[in-house]
């Protein structure tokens, strides 16, 4: 079955996440999670992608990313891919796959999900029961977004900064998005959208980028729509 290429729009974001093989562990001490995140930031700066929010899991990788050309993020996740592999392997002499195959990529309905998002991404290691707040977990952007401390990886998102008119405003106002839960139905929208590569957004949100990338976001039911007039002259011929 051919793959079917990602939905991609310039200035608008992605959900990316990237596994290990068969689940394993992709990162095994600091220096691991160190290192991903230098070679992340040299080909944001290198390909053209802002970074939102981040976390690093032990087996896989949460980014909220904002490509500046069309291939900008496809380019920056194979250079990722090449470096940290190399480096894994080395590092604990193996050879062979790291990551389980191609990344997943989800494009973001910025005024409506890119929040929801940023925390669902946030949250994983307490959703995980790695730790019991936010603030313990080193290995995400949750610090900057909302403790503001330094991160030269990020840069944050205009619907981001738009929670208040001072830096402190905004500290304040992420915190608190923090004290309402994800509910079940939004996690579960999240990961699904995700995992099979679609468009999370509202309808309007989803018409309009059909019309920009001429090309359904969902495929047609098996066989096609049988009703349709452009099936049966298809058929006919």
């Amino acid at each position: 079955m051919p793959r079917h290429g990602r939905f991609v729009v310039v200035g608008h974001p992605q959900h990316i996440v990237s596994r290990g093989n068969n689940r394993q562990a992709i990162f095994c001490c600091n220096k691991d999670y160190s290192f991903y995140l230098e070679k992340l930031k040299a080909g944001c700066e290198k390909y053209g992608v802002e970074l939102h929010s981040y976390v690093l899991m032990t087996n896989h990788v949460h980014l909220m990313m904002t490509p500046l050309n069309e291939d900008s993020i496809s380019k920056l996740m194979q250079m990722q891919g090449r470096y940290y592999v190399q480096y894994f392997n080395y590092t604990y002499k193996r050879t062979g796959t790291l990551f389980e195959g191609r990344y997943k990529a989800t494009l973001i309905d910025t005024e409506r999900y890119l929040l929801t998002c940023m925390r669902y991404i946030e949250l994983n290691p307490v959703r995980a029961n790695m730790v019991k707040g936010l603030s313990d977990y080193p290995w995400s952007s949750y610090h900057f977004n909302a403790a503001g401390d330094r991160n030269d990886l990020l840069t944050p998102h205009s619907e981001y900064l738009s929670l208040g008119l001072t830096k402190e405003e905004r500290l304040s106002a992420y915190r608190d998005l923090f004290r309402v839960h994800l509910c079940e139905r939004e996690v579960a929208e999240i990961r699904e959208s995700t995992n099979k590569g679609w468009v999370l957004g509202s309808e309007r949100f989803k018409d309009m980028i059909e019309e920009q990338l001429s090309r359904k976001l969902a495929p047609l039911d098996r066989g096609g729509d049988r009703r349709s007039k452009a099936f049966v002259e298809n058929r006919i011929k």
